[in-house]
């Protein structure tokens, strides 16, 4: 396994594990996955898909505890900021930026002594931030 400066083994695991479980969730809705962890120099994307044919930025968010709703609302404006400017050089990389795109948050909460998650799909969690325009 890759380390992660700044992120403890546990706490990149337990990303992965949630990352993973979002993934079979996003697959059988029929999904086709762009990307897995697509890293430049202005961070990285947790899940790039196909939703028919929307280009979808899914931001990974998880926790041990109860509350759902801390894991989505920790998806403040700065860090919107750095997926839009994230989503801009994907699509630009890959020669997409004539495709519909939009912004989904899915919060993985792993319940104590439960192998699978609930998960909180938040579609068009966000509009693109700043100068930056895209259309779903």
């Amino acid at each position: 396994m890759e380390r992660t400066p700044g992120k403890p083994w546990w706490r990149r695991w337990f990303g992965d594990r949630s990352e993973r479980a979002v993934w079979k969730h996003l697959r059988s809705l029929g999904w086709r996955l762009l990307a897995r962890n697509f890293s430049c120099k202005f961070g990285e994307l947790d899940v790039v898909a196909l939703d028919g044919d929307v280009i979808v930025f899914v931001e990974v968010r998880s926790t041990e505890s109860d509350d759902a709703s801390r894991p989505a609302a920790s998806v403040d404006r700065k860090k919107q900021d750095r997926l839009t400017r994230l989503a801009l050089h994907f699509l630009q990389t890959k020669k997409l930026l004539d495709r519909p795109a939009r912004f989904d948050v899915i919060a993985v909460q792993w319940p104590a002594g439960r192998s699978t998650p609930n998960m909180d799909h938040i579609r068009n969690a966000f509009e693109a931030t700043g100068r930056y325009q895209m259309f779903s």
